[in-house]
C-alpha cells in the first residue's frame, strides 16, 4: 500500500509554483475513474487557476489564505444538470429532483473528490479540505454560474506545500471501526480513545487559548456551536431547495 496513506497532512501553506496542466489533467481523469452510483457520474468539477475568480470565491471561504495562494482550487459538485439534459434529448424524463438524487450525486462529487486527493499526494502535492463550500454554497453558485440541478458540496485547494506540517492527530482505529455490528461506547471507552487526543500539548493550548475547560467544549462551544450548525444548516437546504431537489 502507497505509504502517502499514513503520512499525509493537511497543506494550508503553497510554494509559488504552477502545476503543469498535463499532471491536472492525469489528476482529473484518475478522480473520473472512482466509483460512481450506476456509472451516471453525476458531479462536476471546477477547476479555478484564474487569480481574480480566486480572490472572488475567497468570501465563501471565509477569506481563508490557501484559497488565493494556492495555484489551483477544485469545487466538487453534485451535477444532475448534465445528466437531466442527456435523458430529455432520448425521449426520458428525468425524476432526479428530490433529496435521493441530491445526496446520490453529492457521494458521487466526494468519491471523485478524494480519488483526486489520493492521486495528487501519490504525486508530491498537497492538499487542503475546504467544508466552507456547504456553508456559502449561495455565493459560490453566484460565482461559478452554476445552474439548476448542480450544488457545490466540497472544495480542495491543491499545490506544492511550501513546508511539512506536523501531522494531525487521529483517534485509534477502535474508535472508529466495528466488526460485523455497531458496538456502542462506555464512559470508559471513551474516556480510553480520547485520552491520548486530550493529552497532547496542541489540545492544552487550544484548551486554554479558548478559555475552556475541556477540549470538547472548545467544539461544542466555539468551533461548532449548536446556533452556527443550525443556521448553516438552513441556509444550505435553502439551497438546495432553490438548484431544484424537493424534500
Amino acid at each position: 500500500m502507497n505509504s502517502t496513506y499514513f503520512t499525509r497532512r493537511t497543506i494550508r501553506k503553497y510554494a509559488q509554483r504552477d502545476i503543469d496542466s498535463d499532471l491536472l489533467e492525469r489528476l482529473l481523469t484518475a478522480g473520473t475513474r472512482a466509483s460512481t452510483t450506476g456509472n451516471m457520474q453525476i458531479y462536476s468539477i471546477i477547476v479555478t487557476r484564474d487569480q481574480e475568480m480566486k480572490k472572488r470565491l475567497a468570501p465563501a471561504h471565509f477569506n481563508q489564505p490557501m484559497v488565493t495562494e494556492a495555484p489551483v482550487m477544485l469545487t466538487f459538485c453534485a451535477d444532475f444538470n448534465r445528466f437531466n439534459l442527456w435523458c430529455r434529448q432520448r425521449e426520458a424524463e428525468p425524476g432526479y429532483d428530490n433529496f435521493m438524487s441530491f445526496m446520490t450525486a453529492a457521494i458521487d462529487s466526494l468519491l471523485a473528490a478524494q480519488t483526486i486527493c489520493n492521486a495528487a499526494e501519490e504525486e508530491g502535492l498537497g492538499i487542503c479540505y475546504l467544508g466552507t463550500a456547504t456553508y456559502n454554497a449561495d455565493r459560490i453558485i453566484e460565482v461559478l454560474e452554476l445552474p439548476l440541478g448542480v450544488v457545490p458540496v466540497a472544495t480542495v485547494t491543491l499545490g506544492w506545500p511550501a513546508q511539512v506540517p506536523e501531522q494531525p492527530d487521529r483517534l485509534p482505529l477502535e474508535a472508529v471501526v466495528h466488526y460485523e455490528k455497531y458496538h456502542d461506547f462506555t464512559p470508559d471507552l471513551i474516556d480510553s480513545l480520547y485520552r491520548e487526543k486530550e493529552a497532547r500539548t496542541d489540545s492544552q493550548q487550544f484548551i486554554a487559548a479558548n478559555g475552556k475547560e475541556t477540549l470538547a467544549q472548545v467544539f461544542t462551544d466555539v468551533r461548532y456551536k449548536k446556533a452556527d450548525n443550525e443556521y448553516f444548516s438552513g441556509k444550505f437546504l435553502e439551497v438546495i431547495r432553490r438548484q431544484g431537489f424537493t424534500f
